[in-house]
C-alpha cells in the first residue's frame, strides 16, 4: 500500500507564482488560480458582510431616532395633560367668580328696588338727600351701567356709615368722585357718582353685539379709504 507523502514541494509552489505578472488569469498556474478565486470570494464575503452591517446600523440609528421623537411628543403630551388639568381647575373657578358676580348683578326688572335700596342707606343713617338723579344708561356687551348723581347732607360718621352701607350692599354699587364739603353752618355735604351696574337680556345682548358688529365694520370701511 502506497503511503501519502506529506512533504510539499515549496520550491515548485514558489515556482507558479513568479512571471504571473502581464499574464491573463486563465493562463496561470493552478494554485495562483485558486489563491486569486479564494481572495476573490473572501472580498465579496466582507463586502457583503460590511454591507449587512451598514444597514442594520442604519436601521437601529433610524429606530434610535425615532424613539427620541416618540419620547419627546409623549413629554409634549403629557405636559399639555398636567396644563389642560390646571387650566380646567382655573376654568371652573373663574366660572364660579362669574357666577358669583352674575347673581351681584340686577336684572331690568330689579333695578327700581336697587334705587330703592341706595335711598334707604341714607335713610337709615339720617341723611338728607339734596339730590338724587339717574344718568344717562351705557350699554357694554353684556351688563349695562346706570350713573346716579347724589347729593347728601347729614354728620362725619353718618357720610362715612353711609359709604359703608352701599359697598355692602347685595348687589354691585360704586361711589365714584366724591367730594364732601362744609356750609356755614358746619353742615357736611357730599356729593358723588353712584354706579350701578345690571346685566342684559338676551335680546339686550342681541342688540348689543349688532351695534358692536355695525361699528366695527365702519371703523374698517373708515380706515380702508
Amino acid at each position: 500500500m502506497a503511503k501519502f507523502n506529506p512533504k510539499i514541494d515549496l520550491g515548485g509552489v514558489s515556482a507558479q507564482f513568479k512571471g504571473l505578472q502581464g499574464r491573463h488569469p486563465g493562463l496561470w498556474p493552478l494554485l495562483p488560480r485558486l489563491a486569486l478565486l479564494a481572495g476573490l470570494f473572501a472580498g465579496v464575503l466582507t463586502l457583503a458582510w460590511a454591507s449587512y452591517w451598514r444597514t442594520q446600523l442604519e436601521e437601529l440609528e433610524a429606530g434610535q431616532a425615532q424613539e427620541e421623537q416618540l419620547k419627546a411628543q409623549y413629554l409634549e403630551k403629557l405636559k399639555m395633560a398636567v396644563n389642560l388639568e390646571a387650566l380646567l381647575k382655573q376654568k371652573q373657578q373663574v366660572s364660579g367668580y362669574v357666577h358669583q358676580l352674575e347673581k351681584q348683578l340686577p336684572s331690568k326688572a330689579e333695578m327700581a328696588a336697587l334705587l330703592q335700596d341706595i335711598t334707604q342707606a341714607a335713610v337709615g343713617r339720617g341723611l338728607q338727600f339734596d339730590r338724587f338723579k339717574p344718568g344717562q344708561v351705557v350699554v357694554k356687551e353684556f351688563y349695562a351701567e346706570l350713573p346716579i348723581s347724589i347729593k347728601v347732607s347729614g354728620g362725619y360718621h353718618e357720610l362715612g356709615g353711609f359709604a359703608s352701607d352701599v359697598s355692602n350692599l347685595a348687589r354691585i354699587v360704586t361711589l365714584n368722585n366724591m367730594n364732601i364739603q362744609v356750609d356755614k353752618n358746619g353742615q357736611l355735604s357730599m356729593e358723588a357718582v353712584a354706579k350701578t351696574f345690571r346685566y342684559l337680556d338676551p335680546e339686550e345682548i342681541a342688540i348689543s353685539r349688532r351695534e358692536a358688529a355695525k361699528a366695527k365694520a365702519a371703523a374698517a370701511k373708515g380706515g380702508a379709504k
